[in-house]
């Protein structure tokens, strides 16, 4: 293996990341967590309701493929862990399923806006009515049986939890990846109103619900995806080498999208919306790893999935030939996984910056978020 992938360790370090935070005690407990997002979140969605994804993806960690795109564990599984919670179980997923500490909406493809250009059926605005149809049945069977079921007592969500819990929301790169596809920098721009308007919806029906306590993920550095890259080796690269048009549309994005928080902050009461700036976080992983010069950021790690139409762990025959794609040997080594996603190493260094409050608008730990709602 070559020298420049071997240190990505050491990189790590010298940026000043560490591992996962452990709990924190004498802070307020959220006693459930909600996720609505994309293929950054999704823990087995798009498993459970189109199709496996296959190993190696989740192997590293799991030991198998747990429907997660990354050789391990992502973001929201990091974050569960850090508030003492069992890792989310798929809204859509039926076999095995344990609501009894929040449940995950995201799907793999998802998109905020409703388009037949997206990847995925599973927009934002039906992950919430999903939602709010899951609250409506656990409201329900509760009052059916008044709590006392053992089903109630053991795998479904409390009703008391739906205000207390976290509400996380990761999505939006897609609207911009399948939109740059199409359109110039200034047309995708255009766009962006509309896009925060229907996140905006989203989130209101869910305070309307009773949630109280959002943490809103702004969307990564897209045009650093080794996937876009490859994609549109013509586009003007910035200095570090990403697509300069696409990350400056994720830019102009996140500006609105932060805004937008910042009034519902103000128009909405008791409640709590924490903008996390992991834009920033995924983007200095990737300046840094280029400015010490000793690793390639924009090399992934489950090869094959590029270039020949092939997601990582399937197998294609085009002209009757066997191709496969094959997983790197070391993944902690590579930021990004298959070319979109990123490696369990990258996603447990985000996650850190999001828990210890460090990327968030104001700079909140996420274990202490809970106490910081207006009266």
């Amino acid at each position: 293996m070559a020298t420049s992938k071997i240190t990505l360790g050491i990189i790590f370090l010298l940026l000043g990341l560490t591992d996962t935070l452990s709990p924190v005690s004498n802070n307020c407990k959220f006693p459930a967590v909600y996720n609505f997002g994309d293929s950054n979140s999704d823990t087995g969605a798009i498993s459970a309701a189109i199709g496996e994804v296959p190993p190696p993806n989740g192997v590293a960690f799991f030991g198998r493929s747990v429907g997660r795109h990354s050789d391990g564990r992502l973001i929201i599984d990091f974050i569960t862990e850090n508030l003492t919670l069992p890792y989310l179980t798929p809204y859509l997923d039926s076999v095995g399923a344990n609501y009894r500490h929040g449940a995950n909406f995201a799907t793999g493809g998802s998109c905020i806006r409703p388009t037949v250009a997206c990847f995925s059926p599973f927009h934002l605005g039906t992950q919430v009515s999903q939602f709010i149809h899951f609250k409506t049945r656990t409201l329900s069977l509760y009052n059916q049986t008044k709590g006392k079921s053992p089903f109630c007592r053991g795998v479904l969500a409390r009703p008391k939890d739906f205000s207390k819990a976290l509400y996380i929301l990761d999505i939006g790169q897609n609207d911009l990846a399948v939109g740059f596809q199409n359109m110039t920098e200034e047309q995708l721009k255009a766009t962006i109103p509309t896009i925060i308007e229907n996140f905006t919806i989203a989130l209101k029906l869910l305070y309307k619900e009773g949630a109280r306590f959002f943490s809103i993920h702004n969307t990564g550095p897209t045009g650093c995806l080794p996937y876009l890259l490859k994609s549109f080796p013509a586009t003007p690269r910035d200095q570090y080498g990403c697509l300069k048009p696409l990350n400056n549309v994720a830019v102009e994005f996140n500006k609105q999208l932060k805004y937008k928080i910042s009034e519902l902050n103000k128009e909405l009461p008791s409640s709590l919306f924490t903008y996390i700036d992991v834009y920033t976080a995924k983007y200095n992983l990737i300046i840094k790893a280029i400015n010490i010069g000793v690793v390639d950021p924009f090399d992934y790690c489950c090869v094959g999935a590029i270039g020949r139409g092939m997601g990582c762990g399937k197998t294609i025959f085009p002209n009757g030939t066997e191709l496969y794609s094959t997983s790197c040997k070391n993944p902690t080594n590579f930021i990004s996984w298959d070319g979109i996603h990123y490696t369990e190493t990258a996603n447990m260094l985000i996650a850190n910056r999001i828990l210890d409050g460090s990327i968030s608008d104001s700079p909140l730990p996420t274990q202490k978020a809970c106490k910081l709602t207006k009266t």
